[in-house]
């Protein structure tokens, strides 16, 4: 209550959970808190703490629902921060030749960045003429036209950046304090602040960040070569993904004559890969790029299970996103699964996006325990 851990609905629906499965009757008859520790009998203050310190096992994510998998998580994160500070501790520059210094090493980054991205610019104006000229705006259309923008306005921010800073490191223009941290990301391995603030929430280091950007524009750019929506959309390459589920409930909603505010967006998980699906939905949208944290997804029963040891992450199979009238909406055995932008899970860089319904063959309330989520972008 005082330690602020309760900050959105998903924490309480946890605390909830806790609640119902602990604090009821059967704490009286003998109730296994976890496996292996039952809780005590009826006993005075005294034995119960000998009860305690006799008894009690080690602390393992078992004891809170979680799988072991967690622990594994936990104290990689652990080493990639110690990892990441003494890299820090690091000296910049190399001395007496023993290799390259900052600038030369952060050049040849910007140049083959600056290859990277030479022709990712979208031209605008040509895409509306074509637009129009094609059909107008579907709320599909808009959301591609709006992420072009939205990529347009990142793109031209890596070239200015990089631009200057080459005037800077070439001794044409004075260093400046964002000239100075562009260069240092770059030889961190970092993404520049600049980047950060106009691109979409990431926790990859930059080598990553920037394939993961190669293949966001490349999605854009083949969209944009025939204005055709894909078969199947990688959602996950949205800067926005909440506007094209908007897109979804808007386009159903108008084909069927539904008021858009009795509209929810359900998911329905299917067994094919990207390249099985042999043509776009009639209603809504195929998606793929979900990976699955906590749990994994088994084909074979289309159901959720549990996660294999050692297997961090699962990734999903093709879905279907499309709309229902909310009377119409099915949630029995099910899982409401949140979907966030990274393993962050909170505030901006978290990103919280949506609700997937998940088909499940046991309580929801193992999942809720176990922090079974899915993400749209995770640092493997």
């Amino acid at each position: 209550m005082y330690g602020g851990h309760i900050t959105d609905d998903f924490d309480r629906r946890l605390c909830e959970t806790y609640l119902v499965k602990y604090m009821n009757n059967d704490l009286f008859e003998g109730l296994e808190l976890f496996p292996g520790f039952a809780n005590a009998p009826n006993l005075s203050h005294g034995k119960m703490m000998e009860y305690l310190d006799e008894s009690f096992p080690t602390e393992t994510p078992i004891m809170f629902g979680l799988h072991p998998n967690a622990e594994i998580g936990f104290r990689t994160e652990q080493s990639d921060i110690l990892f990441v500070l003494l890299a820090d501790l690091q000296p910049r520059q190399a001395g007496g030749g023993a290799g390259a210094t900052v600038q030369e090493r952060v050049q040849v980054l910007m140049e083959d960045i600056q290859d990277k991205f030479q022709d990712a610019l979208f031209d605008m104006e040509d895409l509306i003429g074509r637009i129009d000229a094609e059909g107008g705006r579907t709320p599909f259309v808009n959301v591609f036209y709006q992420e072009c923008k939205y990529m347009n306005t990142l793109v031209t921010e890596i070239k200015k950046s990089l631009e200057i800073l080459g005037l800077g490191l070439s001794g044409d223009l004075q260093m400046s304090d964002d000239m100075e941290n562009t260069m240092n990301s770059l030889y961190d391995n970092k993404v520049p602040p600049m980047w950060v603030k106009k691109a979409y929430p990431s926790m990859r280091p930059l080598a990553g960040w920037v394939e993961n950007l190669r293949d966001r524009v490349k999605q854009l750019a083949d969209w944009a070569g025939e204005l055709i929506i894909p078969k199947v959309v990688w959602i996950c390459g949205f800067f926005n993904p909440q506007s094209f589920l908007t897109a979804v409930m808007q386009s159903q909603a108008r084909k069927n004559e539904w008021p858009l505010d009795r509209v929810v967006v359900t998911t329905e998980v299917t067994k094919k890969t990207p390249e099985e699906v042999e043509a776009p939905s009639r209603e809504g949208s195929y998606v793929h790029g979900l990976i699955m944290e906590g749990a994994r997804w088994d084909t074979g029963l289309n159901s959720i299970d549990e996660s294999k040891m050692k297997e961090m992450f699962c990734q999903m199979p093709v879905m279907l996103v499309k709309a229902v009238q909310v009377e119409k909406a099915e949630y029995k055995d099910q899982y409401l699964c949140p979907v966030y932008k990274t393993q962050a899970r909170n505030g901006i860089m978290g990103g919280f996006v949506f609700i997937a319904n998940l088909k499940t063959k046991k309580p929801g309330a193992e999942w809720v325990m176990a922090g079974v989520a899915m993400l749209m972008d995770v640092v493997l």
